[in-house]
């Protein structure tokens, strides 16, 4: 059976690892946890970065930089996984969701003003499969409603629009280091901060709420509880394995840009036969690899496919269901929310297998069952 996804190594993990043993410091906001945030700071060009569990807590973080109160609401797309709605739920806020673009699968920004209300707080955008969003009239739309936008770059870790690095134009972005993204420690996560202003309160909230960050840095005498917050810092085991994956980031970029490739190369005169989508990239946006998806002409045809795959022992999945149509989802007011594209989209959408050390004569086997279908 070839899979969906393959955890990776680069080689030098378990080594970096013996060595957090060796420094007699696995805890967090330990060496290699500092130098994994120096290089995500460097590699992206953003003012703070700070390693978390998992991209939830990081979300969760930037929730309650927000001060949520009751009543507030956060846009978020309705075709994402559940931590985008989930971490602001938690801290009190009401998801309000939008409806995406048929295109790249983005947060629809032409439909996001007509969900502004005078409750609103900010605006969560997903880069969905690592293709930018677009962030020139998402940025000005927060601004002239002065609501704060979170990027939840999950997928897009060294995708850029227009140039820039994702993860550089919301106050607060987010980054997933779980095993089925391009950069692994198998789960964890990074809060990244562009604004000075909020990065000594983000530490404290990292760190159970203590100044414990101002301690160590000799700040104060002694560090005490200060703030709202929790244990959300990343342990030095899987920093030291996170710090030898971002050591290969380019040499990771290349290998799943050439997967990407040969199956856009070998799957375009099918798709085309077949009347089935492949992605779209548009051509300010730099794509970070993330993933390749098909878009099947209908339910039962994505069905029919997975099937024959599985059949055929390669393993394809769907994505997300709609989370205004989930349970959770309708108790938080989904059934006022028209979102057509996402619907669509969630019923067609397939992903097939992509991961770092997928070898040419898997894609080989994999292209040429589909081309079969």
């Amino acid at each position: 059976m070839i899979p969906f996804n393959c955890p990776y190594c680069v080689g030098t993990e378990a080594e970096l690892i013996a060595t957090a043993f060796a420094n007699k410091s696995i805890s967090g906001d330990g060496p290699f946890g500092k130098k994994a945030q120096i290089q995500l700071e460097k590699q992206l060009g953003v003012k703070k970065a700070l390693l978390t569990t998992s991209c939830t807590h990081a979300l969760e973080m930037a929730a309650i930089l927000l001060d949520l109160q009751p009543g507030d609401e956060v846009i978020i797309p309705s075709y994402t996984f559940v931590s985008t709605a989930l971490a602001f739920v938690m801290h009190g806020a009401t998801p309000v969701f939008a409806d995406i673009r048929p295109d790249t699968l983005n947060i629809d920004e032409t439909k996001l003003e007509i969900l502004i209300t005078h409750r609103t707080r900010a605006i969560v955008v997903v880069h969905y499969a690592g293709v930018g969003c677009e962030m020139d009239t998402i940025m000005d739309i927060a601004k002239r409603h002065n609501l704060i936008v979170i990027e939840d770059n999950a997928h897009g870790l060294y995708g850029k629009y227009k140039g820039k690095c994702l993860g550089n134009f919301g106050t607060f972005a987010t980054q997933s280091f779980h095993e089925t993204k391009n950069i692994t420690c198998g789960e964890g996560g990074a809060l990244l901060i562009n604004e000075q202003s909020y990065i000594e309160r983000s530490e404290i909230i990292c760190e159970k709420g203590t100044n414990r960050s101002r301690f160590f840095r000799g700040e104060v005498d002694k560090y005490t509880w200060v703030d709202k917050g929790s244990s959300y810092v990343l342990s030095d085991i899987l920093a030291a394995f996170l710090h030898a994956q971002l050591n290969e980031a380019d040499k990771i970029q290349i290998k799943r840009k050439t997967i990407w490739n040969y199956y856009y190369e070998h799957l375009q005169d099918w798709a085309i036969t077949n009347n089935i989508r492949l992605p779209i990239i548009p051509e300010h946006c730099e794509q970070a690899y993330h993933m390749f998806y098909l878009l099947m002409p209908s339910l039962e045809t994505r069905t029919n496919f997975i099937k024959y795959l599985k059949e055929n022992k390669i393993a394809a999945v769907f994505h997300y269901l709609p989370l205004h149509q989930s349970d959770m989802g309708q108790k938080l007011g989904g059934k006022k929310y028209n979102c057509p594209v996402t619907e669509d989209i969630s019923d067609r959408l397939v992903r097939l297998p992509f991961f770092n050390d997928m070898s040419e004569e898997e894609l080989n086997i994999v292209t040429k069952v589909v081309n079969t279908f």
